[in-house]
């Protein structure tokens, strides 16, 4: 074997194991770009949906009279 052939064998695999390294990170990245965006994206639905509970909970009468019912109780 060459010198010249064993030394582009060693940049060759040098390459692709600098190649593989990246390719990981960059997908360790995106995944964790991911993952953050589905957290924030699961607490705003659920900031959402209490929000629309309580407004439910104004818009009901029977919550309505509860909540008038209680205050006069608590007096």
């Amino acid at each position: 074997m060459s010198r010249s052939r064993l030394i582009f064998i060693v940049f060759y695999f040098t390459a692709v194991l600098i190649t593989v390294v990246h390719l990981r990170t960059a997908s360790n990245k995106i995944f964790y770009r991911y993952r953050s965006g589905y957290i924030v994206q699961s607490r705003l639905k659920q900031q959402l949906w209490q929000r629309q509970i309580q407004l439910q909970m104004l818009k009901n009468p029977d919550a309505v009279s509860e909540r008038t019912n209680d205050k006069i109780r608590g007096m």
